[in-house]
C-alpha cells in the first residue's frame, strides 16, 4: 500500500474513550486505536469526569505506541498533530490537548485544534484502508451521539447549522431510558438492541413537535417514555432487569423501547422531509454515536431510496467517538492552507461550532 504524505496523527479524549490514530494524507487510516473506560463507569451508571481525566493519563502511552506500531510509523515521520479542543469534560479535554500541543511544539509540525462536531461531521467519508473519499463542496450533515443532535449545511469552507436539539441530545435519553430500566452502562446501544424484539405499534409515543422549526427536542420523549414505565409498574407488570434471561424483559418492556425507539428516529425523519420539501437534499452524510441506531440506519436507507438522496451513513468503526475523525478533520483544514498557535488553543466544555474561513 502506498501512503501519502503529509501523516496526521489524531488525539480524542472529550469523554471515556482514549483514542490515537494516524491518516496519511489521502485519508488512509493507518490505525485507529479506542481505550475504553466502561469497566472503569459501569460500577457508577455513567462517566465520572474525575475517573476519566485519571484514566486517559493512564491510557495514552499504551494506546500511542500501539497507534505508531500498527501504522508502521515513528513519531518523527509525522506532518501534523490533531487534538479535540471540545465540546466535552474539561478534564478529559486537557490531557489529550495539552498532549496534542505539546507533540507540535517539541516535533515543529503543525497543530489542530479540532472541535469534536467538526470530526463527527466528516467522518461518514472514512474509508479504513482505502482513500478517504472526496468530501462534497456542498452536503447536508446529521450529526445525532449523545452530546448532540445537529443538522448541517455545509459548503465548502461554510458550515451553517439548520437545526439543533432544544435540550436532550437522541443518545442521551437513550442512554438515561436505558439507566432507569437499570441496564448497565453503556446503556443505549443495549435499548437499541432490545427494542428488535418489540412492536412499536403496541406501545405507540407521540412524536415530538417543534412547530415550524427544524430544531429537535427529545427531552419530552423522555419524560413519556418514564411515564409509560411507571404506568406499567402500578398497572403490576414486572419491569426489572434480567440479565440472565433472553430477552431480559417482560415483553411490554420491550413493546415500550420499540415505541421509544421508532418515536425518537422517526422525529429525525420528519425534519429531513420538512426540509427536503423546502429545499432539496442532494446529499446526505449521517455520523455520530447514535448513528449505529438499528432503526435509524435503515429508515434514513429507504427514504434516501424513495427520494433520490445520496446517502453516507458512517461506517460503524467510526460512528462513536474515535482519534481517525479527528486526525481525518484536520487533514481537510491543513489542505485549506489552516492550523492553530498551540500556544492560544484552549480546551472548553462548552463550545459553538464555526468553521474558520480559509486565510
Amino acid at each position: 500500500m502506498n501512503i501519502s504524505p503529509p501523516l496526521v496523527i489524531g488525539i480524542e479524549t472529550s469523554c471515556d474513550d482514549t483514542a490515537c490514530a494516524v491518516l496519511d494524507g489521502e485519508g488512509r487510516v493507518l490505525s485507529s486505536v479506542v481505550s475504553s473506560q466502561i469497566e472503569a463507569h459501569r460500577p457508577y451508571g455513567g462517566v465520572v469526569p474525575e475517573i476519566a481525566s485519571r484514566e486517559h493519563l493512564e491510557n495514552w502511552p499504551q494506546v500511542s505506541r500501539r497507534a505508531l506500531r500498527e501504522a508502521g510509523i515513528e513519531l518523527k515521520d509525522v506532518g501534523g498533530v490533531a487534538a479535540t479542543r471540545g465540546p466535552g469534560l474539561v478534564g478529559s479535554l486537557l490531557v489529550g490537548l495539552s498532549l496534542g500541543k505539546s507533540l507540535a511544539y517539541g516535533l515543529k509540525l503543525p497543530f489542530h485544534g479540532v472541535h469534536h462536531l467538526e470530526g463527527h461531521l466528516f467522518s461518514s467519508f472514512l474509508r479504513g484502508l482505502e482513500k478517504a473519499e472526496s468530501v462534497p463542496e456542498h452536503f447536508v450533515g446529521l450529526v445525532v451521539s449523545g452530546g448532540h443532535t445537529s443538522l448541517l449545511r455545509v459548503s465548502g469552507a461554510s458550515v451553517v447549522s439548520l437545526a439543533e436539539t432544544r435540550d436532550d441530545a437522541m443518545g442521551e435519553v437513550f442512554d438515561k431510558v436505558g439507566k432507569r430500566l437499570g441496564l448497565p452502562y453503556p446503556q443505549g446501544p443495549t435499548v437499541d438492541q432490545l427494542a428488535e424484539f418489540g412492536d412499536a405499534s403496541l406501545a405507540p409515543l407521540p412524536i415530538p413537535s417543534t412547530k415550524a422549526s427544524l430544531d429537535f427536542s427529545y427531552s419530552g420523549l423522555k419524560t413519556q417514555t418514564l411515564v409509560e414505565l411507571e404506568r406499567l409498574e402500578r398497572a403490576g407488570c414486572d419491569t426489572s432487569y434480567r440479565p440472565e434471561e433472553d430477552p431480559p424483559f417482560r415483553q411490554e418492556v420491550l413493546h415500550l423501547l420499540a415505541g421509544f425507539r421508532e418515536a425518537a428516529s422517526e422525529q429525525i425523519l420528519r425534519r429531513l422531509r420538512r426540509l427536503h420539501r423546502k429545499q432539496k437534499i442532494p446529499f446526505l452524510a449521517v455520523s455520530g454515536g447514535a448513528a449505529a441506531n438499528r432503526l435509524l440506519r435503515r429508515k434514513l436507507e429507504a427514504w434516501a431510496t424513495a427520494e433520490g438522496v445520496e446517502l453516507r451513513l458512517v461506517p460503524l468503526r467510526y460512528a462513536s467517538d474515535n482519534a481517525a475523525m479527528i486526525a481525518h478533520a484536520a487533514l481537510l483544514r491543513q489542505r485549506r492552507g489552516l492550523h492553530d498557535d498551540p500556544f492560544t488553543v484552549e480546551a472548553s466544555s462548552r463550545i459553538p461550532y464555526l468553521r474558520r474561513p480559509a486565510r
